[in-house]
């Protein structure tokens, strides 16, 4: 798809593809519900399973998009010095358990005689966490996009998220939050850029 919000067909047919993933969304849904023993047709879980489909779409939208796009457009800019992005929130779905974890993302990056929009770099982090996800992974995919597209001297990414499947099941412990990081360029080489983001983003 083309549109940034995959909720909106940008074709006939990608609204037939999107209607037939629905479909068997609800078929599913409805299997599941008769599985642990509720009745889907009673009136409380009539509409869960279309509910449930239109959910899907909203929340996964990010596998259809190329988040990188939103680093296509850079600006001149002779600064060399630390760009730090804090507190981004984000919502994701554990690929695990497909149960949502949720947090904040701080990105930094030092330019080599370019820049980009703030709002950018929040765009990357939301439509890489708007798929199924572990938050390994898009940690790095994060970091990796903007050392790829901006060519920076370094990037530095920090994430901290809740996952419910620890908090609401397993051995459920309320309040547990993961931390992950990745660092690339200078960022990783240098122990001082290091210790400054870090320092930057506990601040």
């Amino acid at each position: 798809m083309t549109s940034t919000d995959s909720s909106v067909p940008s074709s006939e047919a990608d609204a037939a593809v999107e209607a037939a993933r629905a479909a068997r969304v609800e078929a599913a849904v409805r299997e599941m519900l008769a599985a642990v023993g509720e009745d889907p047709d009673r009136e409380g879980l009539r509409e869960t399973p279309s509910r449930i489909a239109r959910m899907y779409t909203e929340i996964l939208r990010g596998r259809e998009l190329d988040p990188k796009r939103h680093l296509a457009v850079t600006f001149a800019e002779d600064h060399h010095e630390m760009v730090v992005l804090k507190d981004i929130p984000f919502d994701s779905m554990c690929e695990h358990h497909m149960m949502p974890f949720t947090g904040t993302a701080h990105v930094a990056y030092v330019p080599n005689g370019s820049i980009v929009g703030l709002s950018k770099l929040a765009r990357v982090v939301e439509e890489y966490a708007r798929r199924l996800q572990v938050q390994e992974r898009l940690t790095s995919q994060v970091a990796d996009a903007i050392f790829e597209c901006l060519e920076p001297q370094g990037v530095g990414v920090v994430m901290e998220a809740t996952h419910t499947c620890m908090t609401m099941r397993g051995v459920r412990k309320p309040g547990a939050s993961m931390v992950t990081s990745a660092v690339r360029g200078t960022f990783k080489t240098s122990a001082e850029t290091r210790a400054e983001f870090m320092g930057l983003v506990r601040g």
